[in-house]
């Protein structure tokens, strides 16, 4: 038999596809939001509740209302919600993000080389504000739910990507493909790895939480795409999607100043998660693969473009200054062409172990077994 279970959110990109999954369940679901996001997807059967997740009154009103066996926080003022149900829900789920650890928002606090590779849920969390204010009260909000409701599950979320996303850094390729550029800029080979997590994964990662609550109780979730693309591999993907080819053009990154927006980030060190928590005690694994994903939001992104100069370009901070960045392929062209040719004696090579291509060449020019 289904629980009661009430949504806190529910209506945005990762919260659509968890009710969904809820429903399908045969839980008896509730969504607290207000009112202004409705969505055709939504289950005809799910109750609405209409208030403000970040109007402490109102959360407090809600929660002295009917019970509910499971809460799910997703919006609103964490830490109020939380305090809000303690004692009057039999489990508490919550959302939160991953600025908690030390040197995510700023690679240099994590020491030498930034954030290790990959992230575990036990690593350094951010402990002073004067660090990173952000990050300070993201871990200040966890120790509250877990104050609250000792047995809860907390989940942290990377960036989200996918339909409707109000972030959507592959708009940064999309658009340079409708509007027909064929040349794009990255920083340092694109080879930065940054950990997303498409919206209908993230979602399926909260009901394994729903599904397993023994498992689950007390704990704290790193949840994000089983594979981390590079930010070349995202521009290549989103473009093929598309029936498009870019010419990357590769640059330092201090003066790769137009692939700031896909960064997402003012260095160029990774950001990668380790999921082995949530795979060992949950069995998550992605639903949708993450090239796949990638490809259906950028074929979202060209049929429901954002507006120009909109909400979503104005958040990715990204001008699509194209005359600009004219200039400056043009002005970094011109400066590797004046290079001076630089002999080396002897020249350096890859190390006499590497065996690809430009290595070591081979002993015998036929194989014999």
């Amino acid at each position: 038999m289904g629980e009661r279970i009430l949504v806190v959110g529910g209506t945005g990109p990762t919260g659509v596809p968890l009710v969904r999954g809820l429903v399908a369940r045969g839980h008896e679901v509730t969504i607290l939001h207000r009112g202004v996001h409705e969505s055709d997807e939504t289950p005809p059967e799910v109750r609405h509740l209409h208030a403000d997740p970040y109007d402490e009154a109102a959360v407090r009103e809600a929660a002295a209302g009917p019970a509910f066996d499971t809460v799910i926080a997703m919006y609103g003022r964490l830490r109020r919600i939380a305090e809000a149900w303690a004692g009057r829900t039999g489990r508490f789920l919550s959302v939160g993000g991953v600025p908690a650890y030390r040197g995510w928002m700023n690679p240099e606090l994590a020491g030498p080389g930034g954030l290790p590779v990959p992230v575990a849920e036990d690593a350094p969390l951010v402990a002073d504000p004067g660090q990173d204010a952000k990050g300070y009260r993201i871990v200040r909000t966890e120790e509250a739910v877990f104050a609250h409701h000792p047995r809860a599950t907390h989940v942290r979320y990377p960036y989200v990507y996918g339909p409707r996303q109000l972030a959507p850094r592959e708009w940064c390729v999309v658009r340079r493909v409708i509007d027909g550029r064929r040349r794009i800029v990255v920083a340092d080979q694109g080879l930065t790895l940054h950990h997303h997590g498409y919206t209908e994964n993230l979602a399926h990662a909260l009901l394994l939480a729903v599904d397993y609550p023994e498992q689950s109780a007390g704990r704290i979730y790193n949840a994000a795409d089983d594979e981390v693309l590079t930010v070349r591999q995202v521009i290549d993907v989103v473009a093929e999607a598309l029936g498009h080819t870019f010419e990357v053009v590769s640059m330092p990154y201090d003066l790769a100043v137009p692939a700031r927006p896909l960064l997402m980030q003012p260095a160029p060190e990774h950001r990668v998660l380790d999921l082995s928590r949530i795979r060992a005690d949950l069995g998550y694994r992605d639903l949708v693969p993450p090239r796949e994903a990638l490809a259906r939001t950028a074929r979202w992104l060209a049929e429901n473009p954002p507006r120009p100069g909109g909400t979503e370009e104005t958040v990715l901070t990204d001008p699509f200054d194209y005359a600009a960045e004219d200039g400056l392929i043009a002005a970094w062209e011109g400066l590797r062409a004046a290079l001076p040719d630089m002999a080396f004696d002897p020249l350096p090579g890859f190390g006499l172990a590497y065996s690809g291509p430009g290595g070591r060449p081979r002993s015998k020019p036929e194989f014999t077994a």
